[in-house]
Formats: C-alpha cells, sequence, structure tokens
C-alpha cells in the first residue's frame, strides 16, 4: 500500500459534518480569493478550490458568498496553523487550522488534546516525521504515459504509484499545477480523483485496544473544532 489512505483525515462526510465542510472549504476560498484575486481563471489556487468544494457537493451559494466577501471589501484575514501532537501508542498528529482567532484556535485544540490525555509538542518536535507533498490521482492512462509526460514537461516528482489502473504522483508542492497540467495535456477529459497538498507520514503504525479508542476519540474531537481544517497523522486504519 502506499501512503495515499492518510491524506484527509479530518474531512468527515457524514450529514452531521456538512455545515462544517461548507464553513471549512468558505474559509479556504475566502483567503485564495483575497491573496490571488477573484476570477479562478487567473488564480490557479482558487480554481483548483472551487473544483474540490463541487466534488464534496458543497452549494454554489457557498461558493460564491465566499467570493463575493472579497469583492465587497470585507475585512476577514485567516492564518494557517499547524500543532504537532504526540498521541497514544506511538501515534503523532499534525493539526492543521485556518483561524482569525489564534487564541480561540490555541484553545480549543488543547482542550480537545487534555481531555484525551495526550501531549502538544513543540514546533518541528513531530514535523520531521512528515512530508509535505502534493498528491495527484486518476485512471485512464498508462505508467509509462504518465512517466513520459512527466519527463517531457521537466517535472521531478518524489514517487509514483500504480493500484490497479490508479496513479498516484507523488510531489513538491510547488508542482502541483505543472502535473495536473502534463496529465491533462496527455488526456484532456482526464479525472483527478485526488487533488491534495498534505503532510505525509514517512512511516505508519498501527494501534489496537485502549490506544486505538483514544485515538478515535481524539480525532472524534478535532474534528468538532470549528478551525480545524485538516488532521494528518500516521496510524494506519
Amino acid at each position: 500500500m502506499g501512503r495515499f489512505p492518510n491524506i484527509a483525515a479530518a474531512k468527515a462526510k457524514t450529514g452531521a459534518a456538512k455545515g462544517k465542510l461548507y464553513g471549512m472549504y468558505a474559509k479556504e476560498i475566502y483567503q485564495a480569493a483575497k491573496n490571488g484575486g477573484v476570477t479562478p481563471e487567473g488564480n490557479p489556487s482558487l480554481k483548483r478550490l472551487i473544483e474540490k468544494a463541487k466534488k464534496e457537493q458543497v452549494p454554489s451559494d457557498v461558493i460564491k458568498r465566499a467570493i463575493d466577501k472579497v469583492s465587497s471589501g470585507a475585512g476577514e484575514n485567516y492564518e494557517t496553523l499547524t500543532y504537532e501532537v504526540f498521541g497514544p501508542g506511538g501515534s503523532t498528529l499534525m493539526v492543521e487550522c485556518l483561524t482569525d482567532n489564534v487564541n480561540r484556535s490555541v484553545s480549543d485544540v488543547r482542550a480537545v488534546i487534555n481531555k484525551c490525555h495526550v501531549k502538544m509538542g513543540g514546533m518541528g518536535s513531530v514535523a520531521y516525521m512528515y512530508d509535505n507533498l502534493c498528491t495527484v490521482g486518476f485512471g485512464g492512462l498508462s505508467e509509462d504515459d504518465v512517466m513520459d509526460a512527466l519527463i517531457a514537461n521537466d517535472i521531478d516528482f518524489v514517487d509514483l504509484e500504480n493500484n490497479d489502473g490508479n496513479i498516484l504522483i507523488y510531489g513538491n508542492p510547488s508542482d502541483l499545477f505543472k502535473i495536473k497540467e502534463a496529465i491533462s495535456n496527455v488526456k484532456n477529459d482526464i479525472e483527478f480523483t485526488v487533488d491534495e497538498i498534505s503532510m505525509l507520514p514517512k512511516d505508519r503504525i498501527t494501534l489496537t485496544g485502549e490506544d486505538l479508542e483514544i485515538f478515535n476519540k481524539l480525532l472524534d474531537m478535532l474534528d468538532e473544532v470549528d478551525d480545524v481544517q485538516n488532521v494528518y497523522h500516521n496510524v494506519e486504519l
């Protein structure tokens, strides 16, 4: 198995999580539009987020309101923060927040950590065990075709996996759009099933018994924190 199963640990797709999911995308889309412009054609990051939001069935009016906020001159500003956590049984977590209130963010995350009796680490104490990579996944092309496309466009990649015809390319985050463009040029109707920039663990572990129960409780509670956007971890679930 590759690293893909750990990419998106935080974004629950249940009905109860829809409100948070919409809010998460609204903040990300707003920030992307504020940083790079409100026109998707001229802002690749915004275009990518809108495409992802639509795939996750985020209503169009949620997307439109987030972009209109920028056009109207709204003064909101969000900051990305990452908390490094030592969980039960040798597990580790990278908790990514997008917040307009740093004090609230750290307070809410610390409350979860204290309730689960785990430990927050200092900056860099967990991060060195993860790679910050982009991941692009799709089907419909042979591995040779993919390799030829990457080489022809002079794109370095960290790893390439072929799981029964489902290709996964791991690369530098700055190369995400180059990779997608190179693949689209080979097959213009390609559908990208994975399109992420994330923290991927260098090694994974398996938890059982009480450690697994605590870990699952930790994930559930973090998912309820409004400011938490993503949780990356090293546990095989």
